[in-house]
């Protein structure tokens, strides 16, 4: 701090009667830093005349300097003018023209320059003035101390201007406004609240640019119930009708959410300017309502508004989100009409439109023009525009040059650039995180661990959410889905429970995700019950994402019933829904009904891919429809213009090999556009060990091993057809080429869940303590299944051995071990519900179809392929299993 500031900071503090004659023997020399020097010009004093129109300013000037006998009335004239077209500097190089000409300035000269000082920023000159005020004798004045309270509240001296303004023997509204205003400025907002609370018990009346300040500090801060109670004294005092107030009403109401207050003010304006519609634009976009704010900005176009600057960036992203192209371009030309093609909030808005209305070339040539204006804004909205369509190579690209021109990236590029897997790491990404400071960022951090999930690297994941700093619902729902996508049941739960015991309450996506892990085959089946009854209790059940969500789990999970309860009382239903329900009622052998939810999303015109057209097709080949499933093949391709996939193709070898068509089947495979993959050639492998085709087999597994040398599904199949035609010593050779390759046959594995505990049995185990128990139970179902008239199919037990030693192995199939458990284990009458990491053989089959008559129980099994239910006898798949 100077000298000369330290003095006049202490003179402040002194009542000014005792520093007037003081002041009136010193000098002052006016700080001049940043004002620009007056060239002068040979005119004729006598022929002067002053131009203050703002493009002949720096004339005037030099015509003022020329002025024999300056008049104060001219300079102050020139002075008003220069700061109301915010020309600032040149102000005060016109006030320090006047100091020095010796002209004695007024208060009006003293209050302006003040007020130029505050618009600079410029305390110091502020200062200076101060002491010229008190000096002068004018800091009495009403108007000048005003504009002291305004100068200091501007360059964030607070305290300075409170006290001035205590001081003031006289004050007006102007007075009380900029003490308010400079509060709101320096957002202290419940000191605002107090001075706007005073103003009435003082006898001052409000005036609309109060009004206006507070309102605006109530909108910055969300205080709009108190922001109602001004509205109410707005229209006790005769404003409501203000332009100025009602456009500080509008941005209020918009930026708090309530669009039908600010719709209302708005329409309620007798006079509207520019910055009234642009207010309700920018309003009506920033609350997502993209079509209304269209709707409004052609309304203002019809009312002949001039367009301004600010009202382009808002119109635009909302063309943006309503995939506008044309109008985009419309836009652009007027932007380019207007000259506002320099701004570069509007550049970026234009960006971004044409990177979401997929016309990326023509971001690019906005991006290029730019040049020394771009900056991370427009790198990383370039970078954002070509992954959102899909070209993460050029993302990538555009990534790595940033890089090499040199501008930092920030947590919206670095959260960007890590969807572009897999045509970038995310530990090379991680690195430079780490190298910038970024590891902390809650955005960056769930990008991250995001990644790193979906290239199912759980471990680095759980890692970077570990140091994550601030955990938000996000990143925990990031970190749930993770363990969700790899399979971890386990682990999404333990995630859930953690953020439940930190206070965080779950989204609707956490639900969401958790719902998914609990339709894993080997998750708990009341788990998914209790996570449902959660969403109920938190209010998020009736969420689109949620109850889809639900639909899929119960399907997966074997009740086909709750999934469909769901679906009905789904108010809104995505194609999520719908495909899962058909697929369910498929995968549960409920083909009609499958055909009956389709046939539903034809009526209501419900938009179809090809997940749809995988489940109908799946509903006809479990029904044995062959005819309509090959209906429902040729609509997806002529009349849905779907192009099929690997996994059409494979469902309909599935519909004609399981109807014994295996020339059908064959003869599609061969007319393919694509050469088939391991899912076709495995899909027709396994149709020919049921219908015990061995060359068409063989030719099968030779192109399936071709594929997957390592998969055993190929070799065991292979050799069961061997061994179902009793071609043993062929059935050797495969299993001896399988112990050279050290190809393993996967187990057997059966699971069942008994009080929330899952155990599992493997094909002949005795490891269960139960064991003994156990086959005991088998042993009694042995002889009452034979008095039901059951005779063991030794066809399926495909080793070379005696058919005694047969019946023995199929007795002990891991699905009947679970199931003997089952009956020993719960109440009579209890569903019973088995999970099978392979299919079910049809000896198996037959004997749970009789274990359901004989125990009266409902079994239920989810084998490799489907699920079945068995009740009374009879299975849901009406043997097409």
């Amino acid at each position: 701090m100077t000298p000369l500031i330290r003095s006049c900071s202490r003179l402040a503090q002194v009542p000014t009667r005792y520093i007037l004659g003081f002041l009136r023997q010193s000098q002052i020399q006016f700080h001049t830093q940043n004002c620009f020097q007056i060239q002068a010009i040979a005119v004729d004093p006598q022929n002067v005349r002053i131009d203050s129109e703002p493009r002949n300013l720096p004339h005037a000037l030099q015509l003022l300097d020329k002025i024999p006998q300056p008049d104060l009335t001219e300079y102050n004239h020139m002075l008003f003018d220069l700061s109301r077209n915010n020309r600032t500097v040149e102000a005060l190089n016109i006030f320090f023209n006047m100091y020095h000409s010796g002209l004695v300035v007024d208060g009006s000269s003293l209050s302006c320059v003040l007020k130029v000082s505050g618009v600079l920023n410029d305390q110091i000159v502020g200062k200076q003035v101060h002491c010229h005020c008190i000096k002068s004798g004018f800091v009495v004045d009403v108007s000048v101390g005003t504009s002291l309270v305004d100068m200091y509240m501007k360059t964030k001296n607070v305290n300075d201007g409170r006290r001035i303004f205590d001081e003031m023997e006289i004050k007006n509204v102007v007075s009380w406004t900029s003490l308010l205003a400079g509060y709101t400025q320096n957002e202290l907002v419940e000191r605002a609240l107090e001075v706007f609370s005073r103003m009435p018990v003082e006898g001052i009346k409000p005036n609309p640019f109060t009004f206006a300040a507070i309102l605006g500090s109530l909108a910055d801060h969300g205080m709009v119930e108190k922001g109602t109670r001004v509205h109410v004294q707005v229209i006790k005092n005769g404003f409501e009708s203000s332009t100025f107030v009602g456009n500080s009403l509008v941005n209020m109401y918009s930026m708090s959410g309530m669009l039908r207050e600010a719709k209302a003010v708005f329409d309620g304006m007798e006079y509207k300017d520019a910055v009234s519609w642009n207010g309700m634009v920018a309003g009506l976009v920033a609350n997502g309502l993209h079509p209304e704010a269209l709707k409004v900005f052609h309304q203002m176009r019809l009312e002949g508004i001039k367009l301004t600057q600010m009202i382009f960036a808002p119109a635009i992203k909302a063309c943006a989100t309503m995939n506008q192209l044309s109008f985009t371009r419309q836009l652009h030309c007027r932007v380019a009409k207007s000259g506002f093609d320099f701004d570069l909030n509007i550049r970026t808005a234009l960006m971004v439109a044409y990177n979401k209305c997929s016309s990326m070339d023509d971001a690019l040539k906005i991006f290029v023009t730019m040049q020394r204006s771009q900056n991370v804004v427009s790198w990383t909205a370039m970078i954002a525009g070509y992954l959102q369509n899909g070209k993460k190579g050029q993302a990538v690209n555009l990534f790595l040059e940033m890089g090499r021109a040199g501008v930092s990236s920030n947590d919206f590029t670095y959260s960007a650039i890590l969807t572009a897997h897999p045509c970038i790491s995310p530990s090379q990404v991680h690195a430079q995180v780490i190298k910038t400071n970024y590891k902390n960022s809650p955005s960056v951090g769930t990008a991250l661990l995001d990644a790193y999930a979906k290239t199912r690297n759980t471990d680095e994941a759980a890692k970077v959410f570990e140091i994550i700093g601030e955990k938000d619902i996000v990143a925990w729902s990031a970190m749930l889905a993770g363990f969700t996508q790899v399979g971890d049941t386990e682990g999404a739960i333990n995630v859930f429970r953690q953020l439940t015991k930190q206070g965080i309450s779950p989204n609707e996506f956490t639900f969401s995700s958790i719902m998914n892990a609990c339709a894993g085959p080997v998750a708990a089946a009341e788990q998914g019950k209790q996570f449902h009854a959660f969403a109920i209790k938190s209010g998020f059940s009736d969420a689109l994402c949620v109850s889809s969500a639900l639909v899929t789990m119960y399907a997966k999970r074997g009740n086909i019933d709750s999934a469909n309860e769901v679906f009905k009382r789904q108010g809104e239903r995505d194609l999520v829904s719908w495909n899962s329900m058909i697929s369910g009622y498929a995968q549960h052998g409920y083909g009609e009904k499958a055909l009956k939810v389709f046939e539903e999303m034809q009526r209501r015109n419900i938009e179809m891919d090809g997940i749809t057209f995988i489940g109908v097709i799946s509903a006809c080949t479990h029904a044995g429809l062959v005819d309509e499933g090959q209906k429902y093949f040729e609509l997806m391709t002529e009349e849905h213009r779907l192009s099929p996939t690997m996994e059409h193709y494979a469902c309909m070898v599935d519909l004609y090999s399981r109807a014994g068509k295996l020339g059908k089947a064959m003869n599609l495979i061969n007319g393919m556009p694509f050469s088939a993959g391991a899912t076709v050639w495995r899909t027709l492998l396994g149709a020919c060990r049921v219908h015990r085709n061995v060359q068409m087999g063989k030719l099968a597994a030779e192109k399936l091993i071709s594929l997957q040398p390592l998969d055993s599904a190929a070799y065991v199949l292979l050799s069961n057809i061997y061994a179902a035609s009793g071609n043993w010593q062929e059935r050797d050779k495969v299993r001896k080429l399988m112990d050279e390759r050290k190809v393993k046959k996967e187990a057997g594995y059966s699971w069942i869940e008994i009080k929330n505990k899952t155990y599992s049995f493997l094909a002949g185990d005795s490891s269960h303590p139960l064991s003994d128990q156990i086959f005991s139970k088998l042993e009694e179902l042995s002889i009452r299944l034979k008095d039901a008239g059951y005779r063991p199919d030794t066809n399926y037990v495909l080793h070379d051995i005696e058919d005694e030693h047969k019946e023995v192995i199929l007795s002990q199939h891991s699905e009947r071990l679970a199931i003997a458990f089952g009956l020993m284990a719960t109440p009579p009458g209890t569903p019973i519900q088995i999970v099978k990491n392979l299919r079910v053989c049809g000896d198996c089959h037959t004997v749970i179809k009789l274990i359901s008559s004989i125990e009266e129980r409902r079994i239920t099994v989810r084998d490799s392929n489907r699920f079945h239910h068995f009740e009374g006898g009879l299975c849901s798949c009406g043997d097409f299993w």
